[in-house]
């Protein structure tokens, strides 16, 4: 029944023919990503999730799995709405560099000579001024939040602009400036009230007419839709009770704090943002913002002195394994996570939203990845093509020490994946045929290991796998 399921979820993954023709063996790819999220869906008991493979220009990838809204069984889909919280401090800060760009503003003008409402009390006499670039590095030294308590539930009183104003002066800094790492949901709201101060406009229009629309991100919006909340707008759910339940969240509306924590979208929107970014990094034309002015956001502009925290222009920015350059941010607001992780070097990004608080999409994310990446170190083995390796597909059970086996085709050979696991590529287990149907486990090293021996039953169905003499019987397929 699974397998039923997964290739009609397959059916809603697009794969653009670009993508098609030059996927270097990633259908294989593709299928295991779709199993392990289906899995993972189930193990880790999420309402919903949606995910996206960008590379450079293209959809390489794109799916979801579970449900939008459980009440009514409408499923997740690539198109499905989440608040994306506080990956819409992306956006503010493109405003910011935009005002920038056109010399209205300066990275190190003082926050209180852009900003007349500001009036926090500076704790330290001896600390440095406040500028546009510690804010847009979170080491301004200013409070985390406003002096609302908006991430209570279950209504999560967002304040609007004055009320939060109307409080700075009751506010003081934590830290002098510059000095330390402090997260802070208030500076980047400070930030879209300075983009409303030197714009005439408002915060919600000026981010329309100068990033969103130009950039085609028609699903992206600086509030959350009402009007499509439990439809399109994906019903936001808790963190896991003891009892293994979640519990539907109240909608919210992030009011005053939208720079920093109150945009909408969907992964297809923020592959495009990330596509923009590609493609602004190899020009030399402007697009919304120069391209020296996006290459200076990616760069490091604040460590913390524990060397932790690395971060630039807005952009949390990091190095990957290989030592490349990565830059992105993630999201977490009341019944909803999500992740925007953008690889430069290799032009890969990866945007994952769920649709419930207490997850991690940066671990589906970094899985995807890792699944990818194996599919690029192969190539294409011809040397088994006789077999019909599809015969052994389907679920097999490893309780009571594990919960499941999936077998499917790897390259002309088999791939077993255990089920559940929060790194697949490290839980891949790749079989080389022997004979009949046995088959021996090529080792990390390339060496061999034990063999596993498919056994059918007198009408020549397989029932279950032999391994070290014990069995693995076939749960569906």
């Amino acid at each position: 029944m699974r397998l039923l399921l997964i290739a009609f979820c397959i059916s809603l993954f697009h794969l653009p023919v670009s993508a098609q023709e030059s996927m270097k063996n990633y259908s294989e790819a593709f299928t295991l990503i779709e199993v392990w999220l289906d899995a993972q869906k189930d193990f880790d008991r999420l309402p919903g999730l949606s995910a996206a493979v960008i590379e450079d220009q293209e959809v390489l990838w794109s799916g979801a799995v579970g449900l939008s809204n459980p009440s009514t069984n409408l499923p997740s889909t690539d198109t499905t709405l989440c608040s994306i919280c506080s990956i819409s401090k992306l956006f503010t800060a493109v405003a910011i560099m935009k005002l920038y760009d056109e010399g209205k503003l300066r990275l190190d003008d003082r926050i209180e000579d852009l900003l007349p409402a500001y009036k926090v009390q500076q704790k330290h006499p001896d600390s440095g001024p406040i500028t546009v670039r510690s804010l847009l590095t979170h080491s301004g030294g200013l409070p985390r939040e406003a002096a609302y308590p908006y991430w209570t539930g279950p209504d999560f009183p967002f304040p609007t602009r004055s009320e939060i104003d109307s409080k700075l002066e009751e506010q003081e800094t934590l830290y002098p400036a510059s000095t330390y790492f402090q997260y802070s949901n208030l500076g980047l709201t400070l930030l879209g009230e300075i983009v409303e101060e030197i714009s005439g406009q408002s915060y919600e229009e000026y981010v329309e007419e100068n990033i969103l629309k130009p950039l085609g991100l028609s699903d992206t919006r600086p509030f959350m839709p009402e009007a499509l909340y439990g439809g399109k707008l994906a019903i936001g759910y808790s963190a896991i009770k003891r009892s293994g339940t979640r519990d539907k969240v109240n909608f919210f509306q992030a009011n005053g704090i939208a720079p920093a924590a109150g945009f909408s979208s969907n992964v297809l929107d923020l592959g495009k943002f990330a596509s923009w970014q590609f493609r602004l990094r190899d020009t030399s034309a402007t697009e919304i913002l120069k391209p020296s002015t996006l290459k200076n956001m990616h760069l490091v502009h604040w460590t913390n002195p524990d060397w932790k925290n690395t971060w630039g222009l807005g952009f949390n920015v990091f190095k990957g394994s290989d030592g490349s350059t990565w830059v992105g941010h993630g999201g977490s607001c009341p019944g909803y996570r999500s992740d925007l992780k953008l690889d430069l070097k290799n032009k890969k990004a990866y945007a994952v939203m769920i649709n419930a608080s207490g997850t991690d999409p940066g671990k589906y994310a970094k899985g995807i990845k890792g699944i990818l990446d194996k599919a690029e170190t192969i190539h294409t083995d011809s040397t088994q093509g006789e077999i019909n390796l599809e015969a052994y597909a389907g679920y097999y059970s490893t309780e009571p020490w594990w919960g499941e086996v999936y077998v499917s085709s790897w390259n002309g050979k088999l791939v077993l994946l255990d089920l559940p696991t929060d790194e697949p590529a490290e839980a891949m287990h790749i079989y080389k045929h022997l004979e009949g149907d046995s088959f021996e486990r090529i080792k990390e090293d390339g060496t061999p290991g034990f063999v596993i021996t498919f056994v059918r039953d007198n009408d020549g169905v397989f029932t279950h796998f032999t391994m070290n003499d014990n069995h693995r019987y076939k749960i569906m397929r």
